[in-house]
């Protein structure tokens, strides 16, 4: 079979033989086949944190060379680590407000929503580039009362689709790295004008953060390319007088420390030890809410 023939796959409902997903992506939105990648391999190992049997059945349907991005099994387990976290901030975020909104900024191919598994009162919207939208459309069935909007996530326009007086959880991972400096905080505000209240979760690298995750294989394969860092995370209260820091997640879960290799467990471990160090890469929680509140 000649390689830019589509692979054949088995339908598992009609049992017919039907063509594998063509993947045309490039630079910043072949990056989501990293996460994908990573959550699947991670997915399959006998210790999984993330029990993301989904992410690999997504994986099956593509028509792409996965190996070529050379995800290491301490990547697998990073990439499981953070989505766990932002999964556990969106389930702890629904308990307290069980009618809200959720935003899943720059979704890409992620079932996050699967694993959550909001209930039918919550609005889950995802929001990627139109033509992500459309392959995310053509692999995963699009559950009850969740809406897939296609636009860049820069463009205010696409929010007034979205309700603004529920509470309002927006989470975005590994997405907003790639964005220009200048673009985050002007995204933020305009979701802390938009919505009434409400929380942003997020994944960020500081300034060496983003220059030493752009030599990683993986970002290389993509010719994608991070831009936004950021050190103290209350800087982002001055440029988003809206935003209130809440928490900066850094310290990996010593049952987890286990389970990477051990240069990767000393390197943590050094780290924690140097505190400009603890911000290379973490998970940040900030609230917003109307000034009348």
């Amino acid at each position: 079979m000649e390689r830019d023939e589509p692979i054949p796959r088995r339908n598992d409902e009609s049992g017919k033989v039907t063509a594998k997903e063509p993947i045309e992506l490039t630079q910043e939105r072949e990056t989501l086949l990293i996460t994908l990648y990573g959550k699947a391999e991670e997915s399959r190992l006998s210790d999984s944190l993330l029990q993301d049997h989904f992410a690999a059945g997504v994986m099956e349907r593509l028509d792409y060379d996965f190996p070529k991005l050379r995800v290491t099994r301490d990547g697998m387990i990073s990439v499981a680590i953070r989505s766990k976290t932002l999964d556990d901030w969106t389930r702890d975020f629904l308990d307290r407000h069980p009618q809200a909104t959720v935003l899943h900024l720059g979704c890409g191919l992620d079932s996050r929503i699967s694993r959550v598994n909001p209930s039918c009162e919550v609005a889950w919207f995802e929001v990627d580039f139109p033509d992500v939208i459309a392959l995310r459309q053509r692999v995963i069935e699009e559950r009850p009362g969740c809406r897939s909007i296609g636009a860049s996530i820069l463009d205010a326009d696409w929010l007034a689709s979205t309700p603004r007086d529920r509470p309002t959880l927006v989470v975005a991972e590994g997405v907003l790295p790639y964005l220009p400096a200048v673009a985050v905080p002007e995204l933020f505000r305009q979701i802390t004008a938009h919505f009434e209240q409400g929380e942003i979760a997020f994944d960020a690298y500081s300034g060496l953060g983003v220059r030493t995750l752009n030599w990683l294989p993986s970002i290389q394969a993509t010719g994608a390319r991070l831009r936004w860092g950021l050190g103290d995370p209350r800087s982002l209260e001055s440029e988003v007088p809206r935003l209130q820091f809440v928490a900066e997640e850094t310290r990996l879960d010593p049952r987890q420390m286990t389970r990477i290799s051990w240069p990767m467990r000393t390197l943590a471990s050094l780290i924690q030890l140097a505190p400009p160090l603890r911000r290379f890469g973490r998970l940040l929680r900030y609230r917003f809410e109307s000034p009348s509140a």
